[in-house]
């Protein structure tokens, strides 16, 4: 057993000491999204305290636990705060709630984001469906000894985004009448937002989006056999495309004015992936 792997254990352990709740569809909220848990019909709160070794947030308003509940029918985990490799920890660290969830009962990881459009097409406020990635920027969390009840040593990445449940977000945004784009995104490690330069190299090599997560949970997400979709929230255009700079503050602005748009595009996405087999 590998130390990622026993404490991983350890994590789920603490988990199943304190909470008697199955997930199908596991939930990371993204910038703008953080109280979306709190309008689900929640049956219990694990705050990330209380699991033994389990990494904790940094960045100013997330709140730091996971929300059991239902969305409709379907039974979720939320977690309300990522970690960000930028914080300081090791991509084992980040990862280590996506692989908890999986252990959980999570057959679906949904993740969210804010990104910054590479795109010329899109717009700040657009939700862009995240169809492939670009991790090669930032550590593989696979590096180092491979745990085989976690997944095989050279998983395949050939579909990280799962074809089925992005037809099911297609579906949804049609139906709610919310315009959807569809691209590429790329993760950087941050914290300082791209260069000029950068953005033109991220365009270069096909992204469409920007930001500073998301990709390495998918790789791990991938790696133990989830189902993985995502959609990023355009919260600006990157640098380089407008002469306005660059801001946290901008960032943040953005995602609260499309928030209700966007939960209501997981709402409507979840519930239908929830009729799946």
């Amino acid at each position: 057993m590998t130390k990622a792997y026993e404490r991983l254990q350890k994590c789920y352990e603490a988990f199943r000491a304190k909470i008697d709740f199955q997930p199908k569809v596991a939930l990371v909220l993204g910038s703008g999204l953080g109280d979306y848990a709190d309008s689900i019909a929640v049956e219990a709160v694990l705050d990330y305290h209380e699991i033994p070794g389990f990494p904790v947030s940094t960045v100013s308003g997330h709140k730091g636990r996971f929300v059991f509940g239902y969305v409709g029918a379907v039974p979720v985990v939320v977690m309300q705060g990522r970690v960000h490799y930028y914080e300081g920890y090791a991509m084992e660290d980040v990862v280590l709630p996506a692989r908890l969830m999986k252990l959980m009962g999570a057959e679906i990881l949904f993740l969210t984001n804010a990104a910054g459009g590479v795109n010329f097409d899109f717009s700040a406020g657009d939700f862009m469906m995240i169809t492939d990635q670009i991790a090669s920027l930032v550590p593989s969390p696979l590096i180092g000894p491979n745990e085989e009840r976690l997944g095989l040593r050279f998983p395949d990445m050939s579909q990280i985004y799962n074809r089925g449940l992005c037809q099911i977000i297609r579906e949804a945004a049609a139906s709610l009448e919310i315009p959807l784009k569809e691209g590429v995104y790329i993760q950087l490690s941050g914290p300082n937002f791209e260069s000029a330069s950068e953005v033109r190299m991220c365009r270069i090599l096909g992204g469409d989006a920007v930001g500073m997560s998301t990709a390495c949970e998918a790789v791990a997400a991938n790696h133990m056999g989830m189902k993985v979709c995502g959609i990023s929230c355009i919260s600006n255009l990157a640098c380089g495309m407008t002469d306005q700079p660059l801001s946290h503050m901008e960032v943040q602005e953005t995602a609260d004015r499309v928030a209700p748009l966007f939960k209501s595009l997981i709402t409507e996405s979840i519930i239908r992936m929830g009729k799946e087999d």
